[in-house]
C-alpha cells in the first residue's frame, strides 16, 4: 500500500484561510459594528408594499432644520446668534493702539500698545494668546445660564468721522440683540466700549444676577522680573471716590467703583464706567513662585461684578484703556484720578516728586535729548538748592568743634552717674550761651531724607527713561551689567551692575569725610552712656555694602543719581570747609555771644529745666539713703 505524503500546498492554503478569517473577525468588532449604524432610523410604509423598510438620515448638524432645532433647545433665544455666527475677528487701531476683537465673545483678544517693545525687542502686548478673558454670564426666561464669551457676535465696521466705530452684536433677533460698541478715536489710548442690549427685557431673568467677569494674566515686559512682580504690579481701583491698592493674594468687595487698573510697572489695563460698580469683588494673585521658571506672566488680576437692568434692559457705557503708566499723560485725565497709579509715593514723598521733580525733569527734557545727562543736571539743581541746609550742618559742626574743649572739662568737673544731671544742665548752658543749637545740625540732615526717600520712587517708576542707553547702561530704568556671574548670590543676584559700584563708592568718601564733621556735632562721651563715634566707624562700612547689595538690582538711573549727588555733596562740603567757614571768625563770635546777657527762658525751656533740677533732686536723696 502506497504511503500518503504530507500536502504542503493544502497546509498553506489553510494557514492563509485562517489568517483571512482572523483579519475579518478583529476589524468588524460588535463595537464598531454598533458605531456603523445610522444616527437616526426613520420608518416609511408604502401603500402597495406593506414591507417595512428602513432609511438612513443624514446627520443631525448636517441638517438646518435639526441644527436649528439642537441649537434651540441648548441656546434658546440665541440660537440664532450661533446659526448666523461665523469664526473671525476684525482689528480696530489708531497711531497709539491695535485692537484685535474676535467674533466670539466680541471681546478683545489682541492688545497691542504701539512705540514700545518688551525688554527683549519683541512688540509689546497687553492681551495674546488667551491670556484675557472679558464675559458676561446672564439667566434667561426660559431658565438658561448663558455666557457672553460662548457665543458669537455680528461684527459691523464703521466710521463716524475720524472715528472708527466696530459694533458687535448678539443677535435673538434683528431687533433683539446685546450690543458691544467700541470707538477708537485718533491718537487716544482711550476706547469708547458700552454694553447695550435691545428688546431682550423679557429674554433676561431679571431674578438671576447678570454678572461681568474680566480676568487678565499680566505679560512680564521688563528686564528685572523681581522689580516688575514685586514692587510696581499692583491692583489699584478708585472706590467711594478713593484710589485703593490691593496686594498679590488678596481678595476685596468694594463699591462704588469707577475704574480698576491692572498696572504692571510702566504699563497697565484699565476698564472705565459711568455707572459705578458695586457689590464688586477684586482679586489679585501672583504668578511667579519661582523666578526661573515662571518668566512669561507675572500676576493674575480679576474683576467680578452684578449689572443693575434699567427697565430691563443693560445700558453701561465704559472706556478702555491699554497704554503706559505714564504720569505726565495720566495727570491729563482731568477728574478720573488715574495719575495715582503712577506710584510716586505716599504724603511728602509725593507731593516733591509732583511738584519739584517732575516740572524740573520735563523743563530738562524740553532742552535735551540724552537722558543721562538730563539725570546729571537735575542732580546739579537739587544739590544747589540743598547746598544751604550743608552749609547749616557743617556750621554747627563747626561751632561744636570751637565749645568742644569746654564741654570735656565739664566732664572732668562733674564724674560719675551721680552727676549726670548736673552735667547735662552745664553742657546745655554753655550751648545756649554760645549760640548753639543740637538741633540745628541734625535738622539739615532730616531735611534731605524726603528728597531721598522722593527720588528713590521718582526714577524707577518714569517711564520716560524706559530703554533709553547712557554710556555702558542699555536700559536707566532697569539695572546695568558689565559682568554675568556663573550663579546667583542672595539678596546680590547673578550680574555686576558698575553705577552702583561707583555709587557706594562715592558714599563710603563721603561718610569717611563727613565722620569729622558727625564727630565734632556730638558732645563728648558722658559715663553710662554708648559711644557713637564707633557706631559711625561701622557704619561708614556698612552704608556702601547695603547700597552695593541693594541697588545690583534696581534701576541705573538711581545710582547714577547717587553717584554724582555723592559726588557733589563731597565737592560742596570741601568749598564750605576750605572757602566759607572760617573757624577763628567762629570763635570770636561765640565768645562775643558768651558777654551778652542771657535771654529770657522761654517756658518751654523753664519746664525742662525743672524738670532736670527735680531729677537731680530725687538722684541726690536717693545716694544718702
Amino acid at each position: 500500500m502506497e504511503q500518503k505524503k504530507f500536502d504542503y500546498n493544502s497546509f498553506i492554503g489553510m494557514i492563509l484561510l485562517a489568517g483571512i478569517l482572523l483579519w475579518y473577525f478583529n476589524t468588524n468588532k460588535p463595537e464598531e459594528l454598533e458605531e456603523q449604524q445610522p444616527q437616526e432610523i426613520v420608518e416609511t410604509t408604502s401603500n402597495n408594499d406593506k414591507e417595512n423598510t428602513k432609511n438612513i438620515a443624514a446627520p443631525v448638524f448636517e441638517n438646518d432644520s435639526l441644527k436649528q432645532i439642537a441649537l434651540q433647545n441648548k441656546l434658546g433665544a440665541f440660537a440664532q446668534s450661533a446659526l448666523n455666527g461665523k469664526e473671525g475677528t476684525t482689528v480696530i487701531e489708531n497711531s497709539l493702539v491695535k485692537l484685535t476683537i474676535d467674533n466670539k465673545g466680541g471681546q478683545i483678544v489682541k492688545a497691542l500698545v504701539k512705540n514700545y517693545q518688551t525688554y527683549d525687542s519683541l512688540p509689546l502686548y497687553m492681551i495674546k494668546d488667551n491670556n484675557a478673558s472679558f464675559n458676561i454670564n446672564f439667566g434667561t426666561t426660559d431658565n438658561r445660564i448663558l455666557n457672553t464669551k460662548d457665543l458669537f457676535f455680528e461684527p459691523s465696521l464703521t466710521n463716524s468721522g475720524e472715528n472708527t466705530v466696530l459694533s458687535m452684536k448678539l443677535k435673538v433677533s434683528d431687533s433683539q440683540y446685546l450690543e458691544y460698541r467700541y470707538e477708537v478715536k485718533p491718537d487716544d489710548y482711550f476706547v469708547d466700549f458700552s454694553i447695550r442690549s435691545q428688546g431682550l427685557d423679557g429674554v433676561f431673568n431679571s431674578s438671576n444676577p447678570i454678572n461681568l467677569d474680566w480676568t487678565l494674566d499680566g505679560f512680564r515686559h521688563e528686564r528685572s522680573l523681581k522689580t516688575e512682580n514685586t514692587m510696581y504690579s499692583y491692583y489699584y481701583y478708585k472706590s467711594e471716590d478713593e484710589v485703593e491698592y490691593l496686594n498679590a493674594g488678596n481678595t476685596e468687595i468694594a463699591n462704588d467703583i469707577d475704574w480698576v487698573a491692572y498696572k504692571q510697572h510702566f504699563f497697565m489695563s484699565n476698564l472705565l464706567t459711568d455707572t459705578p460698580f458695586n457689590n464688586a469683588t477684586v482679586t489679585s494673585s501672583d504668578l511667579v513662585e519661582d523666578e526661573k521658571l515662571d518668566t512669561v506672566f507675572t500676576k493674575r488680576y480679576e474683576l467680578k461684578t452684578p449689572l443693575a437692568l434699567t427697565g430691563g434692559e443693560l445700558n453701561y457705557n465704559m472706556k478702555w484703556f491699554y497704554g503706559p503708566s505714564d504720569y505726565n499723560l495720566l495727570k491729563t485725565f482731568e477728574g478720573t484720578d488715574l495719575d495715582e497709579t503712577a506710584d510716586l509715593g505716599w504724603g511728602i514723598f509725593g507731593f516733591l516728586n509732583r511738584n519739584v521733580f517732575y516740572p524740573v525733569f520735563n523743563l530738562l527734557e524740553g532742552f535735551l535729548t540724552n537722558y543721562g545727562l538730563i539725570i546729571i543736571l537735575m542732580t546739579i539743581v537739587v544739590r544747589i538748592l540743598m547746598s544751604p541746609l550743608v552749609y547749616k550742618s557743617y556750621l554747627s559742626s563747626a561751632k561744636m568743634k570751637v565749645i568742644r574743649p569746654e564741654l570735656q572739662e565739664l566732664n572732668k568737673k562733674y564724674p560719675g552717674k551721680e552727676n549726670a544731671m548736673k552735667r547735662q544742665q552745664e553742657t546745655m548752658a554753655i550751648q545756649r550761651k554760645a549760640g548753639v543749637n543740637m538741633m540745628s545740625g541734625c535738622i539739615p540732615a532730616l531735611l534731605q531724607m524726603p528728597i531721598f526717600f522722593a527720588l528713590f520712587k521718582f526714577f524707577p517708576t518714569n517711564i520716560a527713561l524706559r530703554q533709553e542707553s547712557f554710556l555702558w547702561a542699555p536700559d536707566l530704568s532697569s539695572y546695568d551689567v558689565i559682568f554675568n556671574l556663573p550663579f546667583e548670590i542672595p539678596f546680590y543676584g547673578d550680574h555686576v551692575s558698575l553705577f552702583p559700584i561707583l555709587a557706594s563708592i562715592a558714599i563710603f568718601f563721603y561718610m569717611r569725610m563727613n565722620q569729622s564733621q558727625q564727630a565734632n556735632m556730638q558732645a563728648p562721651t558722658q559715663e553710662g552712656m554708648p559711644d557713637m563715634s564707633k557706631m559711625m566707624k561701622y557704619m561708614i562700612y556698612f552704608s556702601p555694602i547695603m547700597m552695593l547689595i541693594f541697588f545690583n538690582r534696581y534701576a541705573s538711573g538711581l545710582s547714577l543719581y547717587y553717584f554724582i549727588s555723592n559726588l557733589l555733596t563731597i565737592s560742596i562740603m570741601l568749598v564750605i570747609k576750605n572757602y566759607v567757614i572760617d573757624e577763628e571768625k567762629i570763635h570770636a563770635q561765640i565768645e562775643e555771644n558768651k558777654k551778652r546777657p542771657e535771654k529770657a527762658k522761654s517756658k518751654f525751656r523753664q519746664r525742662i529745666d525743672a524738670a532736670m533740677k527735680q531729677a537731680q533732686e530725687q538722684q541726690a536723696r536717693q545716694q544718702k539713703k
